[in-house]
């Protein structure tokens, strides 16, 4: 991802959050040279905050990892936290004078 999309992935998740009434934490990012170093994170933040919902992006943010729905799924039984999709436009592009 560029910088431009890490900014418009990070408003949108902010912007989701927001609206859908949860509080946005920790983003973790992965790296390609690192991975699965952030994912690996995620779940220890889950665990230790007692996280019940995980928002991405869109389902290709998994695709690092492997098969993104197989992620999901490994992902929820592992943790119990559902995995939701921020399907929705980041508030820059809804003003785009702003």
């Amino acid at each position: 991802m560029s910088d431009v999309e890490v900014v418009d992935a990070m408003e949108r998740l902010a912007y989701f959050a927001v609206t859908e009434g949860f509080d946005l934490g920790t983003v973790f990012i992965e790296e390609v040279h690192t991975s699965p170093a952030a994912f690996e994170a995620l779940i220890a933040a889950v665990d230790r905050y007692e996280v019940t919902a995980v928002v991405l992006p869109s389902m290709l943010h998994f695709a690092v990892l492997g098969a993104p729905v197989s992620i999901k799924t490994h992902f929820e039984h592992l943790t119990g936290a559902r995995v939701l999709v921020a399907n929705i436009p980041s508030p820059r592009s809804e003003h785009p004078s702003a």
